[in-house]
């Protein structure tokens, strides 16, 4: 048994490095740009579609580790991005409503806020895959802060004049508040594909959903809006050049 116990130790560094996978340290930088489209989560509810806009910044990847066949990395960004809502304003056969002199129902109602933020994702990635030289799929998820800038509305909504038929929502004081809380935060996710070659860079195509956990407006029970977060969906396409690479004839 005592011989048992002392193999067991003399090989147990030799089990934990082989645990630990294949090391890595490669850092690549680059650029990202993409077609962003969102929403803003509305308690009551606002009957919306959503809004689209641009997204783009800087991107710093860090490749740590080669896990079985998992690439694992850390991915930071620092993007600016237009968000907000576009409001669908519906009477109650679900049809456009009109003001009472525009007869022949040509500018039926229009609301919508365009918000610019900053915004710092920072996610674990994992890759399956081509490192170098061909594709590779991943998955990335982590928190994501993000920076209130400033804001445009958009409207055709005048006071003082009647409609044709009724909204079948009244809940319009988000028209006229403004933003409340400056910081928004929660958790962006995606997955995607990557394409590698050699002396050139990384070329990666991705999907990604964000969703808010703060609210843009106050949400006690004093407020108008008991929640008011984000959602939204990111297509988007980057390009990173290697910056520090891992000396490993290994490494594909």
């Amino acid at each position: 048994m005592r011989r048992q116990l002392l193999l067991l130790l003399a090989l147990l560094p030799l089990i934990l490095k082989a645990q630990v996978g294949e090391y890595r340290s490669e850092l690549a930088i680059g650029v990202n740009g993409g077609y962003m489209m969102s929403n803003v989560g509305f308690v009551p509810e606002v009957p919306q579609k959503m809004l689209g806009g641009m997204t783009g910044g800087l991107t710093v990847r860090y490749t740590c580790e080669k896990y079985f066949k998992s690439i694992c990395a850390i991915v930071a960004e620092v993007n600016f991005a237009q968000t907000g809502w576009k409001e669908n304003i519906l009477d109650i056969d679900d049809q456009p409503v009109y003001y009472s002199y525009d007869t022949e129902k040509a500018n039926p109602l229009a609301y919508q806020r365009q918000m610019t933020y900053v915004q710092i994702p920072v996610m674990a990635r994992l890759g399956w895959g081509r490192e170098r030289k061909g594709v590779q799929a991943f998955f990335q998820i982590g928190p994501q802060v993000g920076i209130f800038l400033t804001d445009k509305i958009t409207s055709n909504i005048e006071v003082g004049y009647g409609t044709q038929t009724a909204r079948v929502s009244n809940v319009i004081a988000q028209d006229t508040m403004a933003v409340e809380n400056k910081f928004d935060y929660g958790i962006a996710g995606g997955a995607g594909i990557e394409f590698s070659i050699p002396k050139v860079g990384h070329f990666m195509l991705e999907g990604r959903y964000y969703y808010g956990l703060g609210n843009i407006y106050g949400n006690s029970k004093s407020d108008t809006f008991g929640k008011s977060n984000f959602g939204q969906i990111v297509i988007k396409a980057t390009y990173l050049f290697d910056i520090v690479r891992t000396k490993n004839s290994k490494i594909k």
